[in-house]
Formats: structure tokens, C-alpha cells, sequence
């Protein structure tokens, strides 16, 4: 076996690198100069023996090798972590440092409930948040940037382990002018295609909607431009549309403020499930579990 083998810090600045496709950006994500992140990945390739990145001045472009390491260096990492995982999973439950992505149409709503409660009852718990897409979160818990993911499913996930949180109805969001006068609950043929308002791709709540819906014709002609759901919900307040909200986002008050009527929308498939999922075998299941507790308790 080769006596000079990669250290974990060069793998992690070529990881860097390749998320970020530039070397300021890496070395800021990195926590480290421009100049000791560049001259770590040089030490990476001089004792390889190859190039792993093409450098210009313009771009950053890796080769074919490069990104085969790169992918290793990924599952490396992430089995260094869980190495660390394993061993902190023998103290004190649910404490030390714990990495969580939470979908942005969840964190508003659950988590102001949640957190103030969780900080008085664990306060050895070092929680890191960070809000993405489930697209980017699923993403972000299998190269091991996060150690948990609070999201909606049904959705791809891969290979992980989930707790149940708790079930979430869709309502349907309109002008309280509506001239139809909507009924107490809504069915999906009230839903006009032309004027439904969705979130853009990445975002798993559009696919909830539409599969609700079971109506084809709404995939193709609703508009998919908000970036948020409070951004719906003011081009709804200014008769723009129609939109699709969970009821977690009503019941926090997200129509506050507005002339927007929400009503449950009346199909089998009007609930999406909030849950709590980890990488499969991970050393921390107890915590992750502990912490389902928690959120449901919330």
C-alpha cells in the first residue's frame, strides 16, 4: 500500500471545487484563502501523479479522472463523517452538532413553532440549518453536506430511512371576489388551467399540486414562476391566479394581511406527508429519531 495517500482536507477543497466551479468560491466555502485551497489540490494531483482539474483563467473545467475522483472522494468523506457520527452517537443523545436541510414550503411554518421549544429542551444540541429545494436537499444528504433532510413526499429520495411527522392537506388559494364562489371544499375540475400559479421546478410541493389534481392538462398549462409561496400568494391577492398551499402554511397565517380564500382541495390525493429522512445505516439513527419525536411534538 502506498505510504503518501490523500488527506481528507485535499479531498474536501477538490469537492469544493467542483460544487462551486471556482476557486474563490470553494476556498470562501471552504473557510480558507484562495491560495492554500489551490495549492491543496495541486498537493492532491502531484501525489496522484495526474491532473485532476483543467485551470484558464476564465474557467474551471475537470477531466474525465477528475471527476471519477471526485465521486470517491464524496463516499470517503461521507464514511469519514459517519466515522465521527459513530462515536458521538455513543454520548449523550441527540447532542453536539447536527446538519439539517429543511424545504422552504416547511421552514417557515414549523419552524418557528419548533425550534424555541427544542433549544430549552436540548441545549447540548448544536442544530445547523440550512433551507433548499428538495432536489438540492436530497442532493446535499447524499454527498454528506447535511445529516438529515425535513421535506414532503412523495418525492425520489434513493436509498434513505425516514420517521413520519405528519400529514399536510392542500388547499386551493383565490381572490375572495372569485365569482364562481368556490365551494367549502373544492374539486380539481373547478381549477382553471389557464390561471393556476405553481412554484418553479425543484420544488416538490408543484408536483404534489399537479398529481392531486390527476388532471394532465394542468402540466402543461399552468405557469411554474414562483420562487416562494408568499410570492403566490400576493400575485393571487392581485388577481393574478389561482394557486395551490399546504394547510401548515395557512394555519400559520401566510394569508394575513390579504383578500386570498383558501379552501381544502377535495381529492384522494390532497395530502402530502412531512418527514424526516437520513442517509440509510447512518450511526445516528436514535438521534434522528429523537428528533421525529420532537418535530411531532411541535
Amino acid at each position: 500500500m502506498s505510504t503518501y495517500l490523500p488527506t481528507l482536507k485535499q479531498l474536501q477543497y477538490l469537492v469544493a471545487l467542483h460544487e462551486h466551479g471556482h476557486f474563490g468560491r470553494a476556498a470562501e466555502a471552504s473557510f480558507v484563502s484562495q491560495s492554500t485551497l489551490s495549492a491543496g489540490i495541486r498537493e492532491l494531483e502531484s501525489l496522484l501523479g495526474v491532473t485532476l482539474v483543467e485551470r484558464s483563467r476564465r474557467v474551471v473545467r475537470f477531466t474525465s479522472l477528475g471527476n471519477q475522483v471526485v465521486e470517491k472522494a464524496h463516499r470517503i468523506l461521507r464514511e469519514a463523517e459517519e466515522l465521527a457520527d459513530l462515536v458521538q452517537a455513543a454520548g449523550k443523545p441527540l447532542a453536539g452538532q447536527l446538519r439539517m436541510s429543511v424545504i422552504p414550503t416547511i421552514a417557515p411554518f414549523l419552524l418557528p413553532r419548533f425550534l424555541p421549544r427544542l433549544r430549552r429542551e436540548r441545549p447540548d444540541l448544536e442544530l445547523l440549518l440550512r433551507e433548499e429545494t428538495s432536489h438540492d436537499a436530497v442532493e446535499s444528504l447524499q454527498h454528506g453536506r447535511v445529516d438529515c433532510v425535513l421535506l414532503a413526499l412523495p418525492f425520489a429520495t434513493g436509498e434513505v430511512e425516514k420517521a413520519h411527522i405528519s400529514d399536510d392537506e392542500l388547499y386551493v388559494a383565490f381572490p375572495k371576489d372569485d365569482p364562481r364562489d368556490p365551494p367549502a371544499v373544492i374539486p380539481p375540475s373547478m381549477i382553471d388551467e389557464g390561471r393556476l400559479l405553481l412554484l418553479e421546478d425543484g420544488h416538490c410541493l408543484k408536483d404534489h399540486a399537479l398529481a392531486a389534481c390527476n388532471r394532465p392538462e394542468l402540466r402543461a398549462s399552468a405557469t411554474m414562476i414562483g420562487t416562494s409561496l408568499h410570492t403566490l400568494v400576493q400575485m393571487v391577492d392581485n388577481d393574478l391566479g389561482l394557486t395551490m398551499l399546504p394547510k401548515m402554511a395557512v394555519d400559520a397565517g401566510i394569508l394575513t394581511g390579504t383578500d386570498v380564500v383558501a379552501r381544502p382541495l377535495k381529492s384522494k390525493n390532497a395530502t402530502r406527508e412531512i418527514a424526516l429522512i437520513w442517509r440509510k445505516n447512518s450511526p445516528r439513527r436514535a438521534d434522528f429519531e429523537l428528533l421525529a419525536e420532537e418535530l411531532r411534538a411541535g
